[in-house]
């Protein structure tokens, strides 16, 4: 897989599939990018006869019904196994068509053009597809790259700060795995008016931290399991939420969680406090605060139990005991997880 990073999406386009032969290509978008993002790429779609695929917006359509009506689209407009996806998109479409590409026909190859910031640096990178089964985030799935995700950050500037904080979650997340001057940096960006030529370098230094991890352990057995801090504890959020239907963007479950995960991670591993404090005022000022009660813990810690990186019944959570000082497999017992929802709830 190679990663480009450009500001002409189209030339870029062009020199990936230069020495391709392909049958035919098609192009998952969304109703959001098919009108944002799309227009950038029309005179191309038209040129080169691609077929457009559209999924409905948004996390609530990550599901099987989704998955088979793009199964369904490539049956009948022809797609064999020589044909190509391009996924262009947010983690939805990237996750969902990528999970779509590797298994139709036993796997045809696609392209990662990630829109959003989160897909930029999170799920078009790292080869992790899926989708939501039976109300649990990212349920089935398969590890599978694309053959190339081309990385324009000139499509930042159609997001709302929403999405923006969004992604940036996930940028803070390998910052604190990577060192404290990285760390540092992230906190002192103002999100409500961004730099886009800081957050261009910023994204690429996040892409190469999950790659460098990524590359070490590609399955997820030792290392990636890193890339899983703030997520036990967001991936629960972001459950709870999407059955009380209420959902909450993906980054902004993740920040919560990192809050609940350095909490355990001061208690269990001495995490500084220079460290954890500020990280978590940045991150309540940035993403306020997640609304549940008491009466939902029971609920959430279902929610984590089942979480896909638990084995034989054990939680399992990524912790830190510095910047950078990562931990694996640590595990907590109820009363202090329920000690981390306290402190998110009451600070």
């Amino acid at each position: 897989m190679a990663i480009l990073y450009t500001h002409d999406i189209v030339p870029t386009l062009d020199a990936c599939l230069r020495d391709k032969k392909y049958d035919r290509i098609f192009l998952l978008d969304d109703t959001v990018t098919h009108v944002h993002c799309l227009p950038l790429l029309s005179t191309w779609v038209e040129e080169r006869g691609v077929e457009v695929l559209t999924m409905e917006a948004g996390d609530v359509a990550k599901n099987l019904d989704t998955l088979s009506s793009i199964w369904q689209q490539l049956t009948e407009k022809g797609a064999s196994r020589h044909s190509l996806l391009i996924n262009l998109g947010g983690g939805v479409v990237t996750d969902l068509g990528g999970f779509a590409a590797a298994t139709f026909k036993r796997g045809i190859d696609f392209i990662n053009i990630p829109t959003t910031l989160l897909s930029m640096v999170d799920a078009a990178v790292g080869g992790k597809t899926g989708i939501n089964f039976a109300g649990l985030k990212n349920e089935i799935g398969a590890f599978r790259s694309a053959v190339d995700v081309i990385v324009d950050t000139t499509f930042l500037r159609t997001l709302d700060n929403e999405n923006i904080c969004s992604g940036y979650a996930e940028m803070l997340k390998h910052a604190l795995l990577h060192n404290a001057a990285m760390w540092a940096e992230h906190l002192e960006q103002d999100l409500q008016h961004p730099d886009y030529e800081a957050l261009a370098r910023l994204v690429q230094q996040s892409i190469e931290v999950k790659e460098r991890i990524v590359g070490e352990d590609p399955h997820e057995k030792g290392l990636r399991k890193a890339l899983n801090l703030g997520h036990t504890f967001g991936h629960a959020f972001e459950s709870l939420a999407l059955s009380q239907g209420r959902p909450v963007l993906h980054g902004y479950a993740v920040a919560w969680g990192i809050v609940c995960e350095l909490y355990l991670s001061s208690v269990l591993l001495g995490f500084p406090s220079a460290h954890f404090h500020p990280t978590v005022r940045f991150i309540r000022e940035t993403y306020g605060q997640f609304s549940f009660t008491c009466k939902d813990y029971d609920r959430l810690l279902d929610y984590i139990r089942h979480d896909k990186k638990n084995v034989g019944g054990q939680t399992n959570f990524t912790l830190l005991a510095g910047i950078g000082q990562i931990r694996l497999d640590c595990h907590a017992n109820r009363n202090l997880i329920c000690e981390a929802f306290d402190f998110l709830r009451e600070g």
